[in-house]
């Protein structure tokens, strides 16, 4: 066989069925993480320097776990053991969560479970780059969409359901409601259930198999020029220095050390990188980043737009639709936990009609290709957030996440398969990891400036942080039409039985 053998429906199905368990666990801590930091006495201000364990994790993980699955060759293959490895740590985050005596112990507990989940996570992107021929990746990424909708819809309305079952939905100042704690428990349950039903039912190609098969054009490698990487280095340094001292000296918000020391720690990376030799990780990695594909840098600014509107919608729908549409910010009140367990069912929403957009996404790529669908889909998410202005009733929120459904559904799928052709077979989990950065460092960006902008310039209130968000999405539409559209654009929708 001299090319990639085209995969079943089902196959392609248990390949990505995994991520069915993944997407339940970032689910229950989207939804639910904020809330818990509240009940354990955090303000609003400070919700987003407490979030920053999550994107700061992966910005660690990814990179260095695709970095190793690319050079792991196991009995259970290259990236399945990872997938194994970060289910069970992330099961065992999950039973600890809930159950948090204190704030920072919360804290420390969401850094574990972000860091478990980017080791099952990472490697399930390289894993469709692996199975899948180049006309079938929109496909697989879509199918991955589809089982993160139904996850996160099912996992996002836990609450909700416990509530109406008869488990308690409030407790006593300072402690987790029994209907978070339990539906913690029932999610690691299913994470470590259906990441395993992957390991156990698929297989991988071998790395010369996977290297016979390459069809991605060959990187351009650009050598290290020393002493303009000092120069480069020491520039990024000496910013981010400056930036902190202003902010010292200024009194400025604190979480915007968080964006200094974004600054200064690229500066220092790069440094770094002259006084060591290659051949080690760190230096792969940063040798990568350099050479990465031309279509990898275009869809950086539209994954910095993307992720910066969604990490500002994860973090303060619950303070905005609580304070503006259920008239409480009292946590231990009916008003707010019944507004905090609707926001469940919002984000539950949306991520069903993301399921039922990651079905739709392949026709729309025929029509249109991957660039204009992408457009309009993460549009259609910008003015959902936007509608949370003037929307009064709750219920019609609902209506608001259609647009943020397809949104999300695009974004986790339509940018991999922009890319993913441009990825050689032999570096697909590093790039995979590194493409990460453009994920993450837009929600630290987030963290850094939402508290200091929601604080300074708008109000306090948590509602115009999604204004923004909705802005920032229609922004990333408008980038992407800068992207090269590959030219294995047609989708090849599997069939059953093919």
């Amino acid at each position: 066989m001299t090319r990639k053998p085209q995969l079943s429906f089902w196959q392609i199905w248990n390949m990505c069925f995994g991520f069915l368990g993944i997407q339940f666990g970032f689910a229950l801590q989207n939804a639910n993480v904020s809330r818990i930091f509240q009940t354990l006495g955090a303000d609003m201000e400070q919700i987003p320097l407490l979030w920053i364990a999550a994107p700061l994790t992966g910005l660690i993980v990814q990179p260095i776990v695709g970095y190793m699955s690319d050079r792991t060759w196991t009995g259970l293959g290259r990236r399945r053991p990872y997938f194994l490895v970060g289910a069970v740590l992330a099961t065992l985050a999950l039973l600890v969560m809930p159950n948090s005596p204190a704030l920072w112990i919360a804290a420390g507990t969401l850094w574990i479970l972000d860091a478990s989940i980017n080791i099952a996570m990472e490697p399930f992107r390289a894993f469709v780059g692996d199975q899948l021929p180049v006309r079938q990746r929109p496909s697989g990424y879509a199918m991955q969409s589809f089982f993160i909708g139904v996850g996160s819809v099912i996992a996002s309305m836990l609450p909700f359901i416990l509530e109406r079952m008869g488990v308690a939905n409030t407790a006593a100042p300072g402690e987790v409601p029994d209907t978070v704690r339990y539906a913690f428990y029932f999610g690691g349950a299913v994470l470590v259930t259906a990441v395993g039903w992957t390991v156990l039912r698929t297989r991988e190609y071998t790395p010369e198999q996977l290297h016979a098969w390459d069809e991605a054009p060959p990187l351009v490698h650009r050598p290290l020029d020393p002493a303009r990487a000092r120069r480069s280095g020491s520039a990024w340094l000496v910013a981010g220095a400056a930036g902190a001292a202003l902010i010292a000296g200024f009194g400025l918000d604190r979480q915007l050390y968080i964006l200094a020391g974004l600054i200064g720690a690229y500066g220092l990376a790069l440094l770094l990188r002259t006084a060591f030799a290659g051949g080690n990780a760190f230096t792969a990695i940063l040798d990568d980043l350099q050479d990465m594909p031309q279509a990898m840098r275009q869809l950086a600014v539209v994954q910095f737009f993307s992720w910066f509107a969604l990490f500002a919608m994860w973090i303060y729908t619950t303070g905005a639709v609580t304070e503006v549409h259920y008239g409480s910010t009292d946590t231990s009140s009916a008003a707010y936990n019944a507004g905090a367990n609707w926001v469940g069912v919002l984000f539950a929403a949306y991520n069903g009609f993301a399921a039922l957009a990651a079905i739709v996404i392949p026709w729309m790529v025929r029509l249109w290709g991957l660039r204009v669908s992408h457009l309009i889909n993460v549009t259609l998410g910008g003015l959902g957030l936007l509608s949370f202005l003037w929307i009064s009733d709750p219920m019609w929120l609902l209506l608001s996440m259609v647009g943020v459904g397809f949104a999300w559904a695009s974004i986790l799928s339509l940018p991999y398969a922009l890319l993913s052709d441009s990825l050689p077979a032999r570096k697909m989990g590093v790039y995979m990891g590194i493409f990460n950065f453009f994920i993450v460092i837009p929600q630290l960006v987030a963290a850094s400036l939402l508290g200091f902008l929601l604080k300074t310039f708008l109000g306090g209130a948590p509602i115009n942080a999604l204004a923004i968000g909705g802005i920032s999405l229609i922004v990333a539409g408008l980038c992407v039409l800068r992207v090269r559209d590959p030219a294995a654009a047609t989708v090849a929708v599997p069939v059953a039985g093919r």
